[in-house]
């Protein structure tokens, strides 16, 4: 049964951090529906002046954070001492897990394309060790298909493997169609599928979708993505709902309110990182 749209969601234009325009297209009120990715933002600015205040040192625990740049460069520091940059084509995947405390710096460059994730952690390992990973382009398989490629960012595709996380399984891929071409995705049934329009715009099904739009699928085992009489670069996400209870606030997402009362006393009692900061 090949999947069609069940909820499409439209990004909208904010600041976040010290002052860093972005798209904010999956937040509190998508979390549900798109379960287990809790957040999803998109970069895209030819404007230095709109995102270099980067994100300064700030908490997280109880998700992973991943980050993709098409375009651009970030620089990441962290509690566990690690110091990284990414830049075109490559991803961070950073493990909040018991806490940790990172910033993000967004130098300038031509164009910064790309999104954040936030992933949701199990219940069961929500307090599991905070780690830090990068993937660099040679690390990153891209394939070849009619009328485009699949950059394989995490997971699997057919007999391709990727990248591949500690916790949740995640199949990550930047598709890249020319135009007038499409693609058929096979995927288990029971998956968590979702899609979002990075660059351009697609037809999901047979329903065209505006850049910089999500949409979350309907169950089935197979999904087809067309492009329109111009290139479009899609973002294809699958993992598996967790259908946990969530309580949110902030930087921080646990299961439970008495959870997020510990961590915000955690951060006072400076007893939130579990692991060496050295920083």
């Amino acid at each position: 049964m090949r999947r069609e749209i069940k909820t499409k969601v439209k990004g909208f234009r904010t600041k976040d951090g010290a002052g860093v325009n972005l798209v904010r297209v999956l937040g509190h009120d998508t979390v549900k529906e798109f379960d287990p990715i809790l957040m999803l933002d998109s970069f895209d600015s030819v404007d230095p002046d709109e995102y270099t205040a980067g994100f300064p040192f700030h908490p997280h625990r109880g998700i992973e954070t991943i980050s993709y740049l098409y375009k651009g460069k970030m620089v990441h520091r962290d509690s566990l001492g690690n110091e990284d940059a990414i830049g075109d084509g490559e991803v961070q995947w950073m493990n909040s897990g018991s806490g940790i405390m990172h910033e993000e710096e967004l130098p300038a460059s031509e164009r910064l394309l790309g999104v954040q994730l936030w992933l949701n952690l199990p219940a069961k390992e929500k307090m599991s060790k905070p780690s830090y990973n990068s993937i660099k382009r040679d690390e990153i398989k891209e394939i070849e298909i009619d009328g485009g490629m699949i950059r394989l960012l995490s997971g699997s595709y057919k007999d391709q493997e990727g990248y591949k996380g500690e916790h949740l399984p995640l199949d990550y891929y930047d598709i890249h169609l020319e135009k007038n071409s499409s693609l058929i995705l096979e995927t288990e049934n029971d998956a968590s599928v979702m899609i979002f329009t990075l660059n351009g715009d697609a037809y999901i099904g047979d329903e065209l979708i505006e850049e910089k739009t999500a949409v979350k699928l309907t169950q089935g085992d197979s999904v087809e993505i067309k492009s329109t009489d111009r290139d479009s670069q899609i973002l294809y996400i699958k993992s598996y709902a967790l259908n946990e209870d969530i309580e949110w606030a902030g930087p921080i997402v646990m299961n439970t309110k008495d959870e997020i009362r510990q961590a915000y006393s955690d951060l006072q009692s400076d007893n939130f990182v579990k692991e060496k900061i050295d920083y």
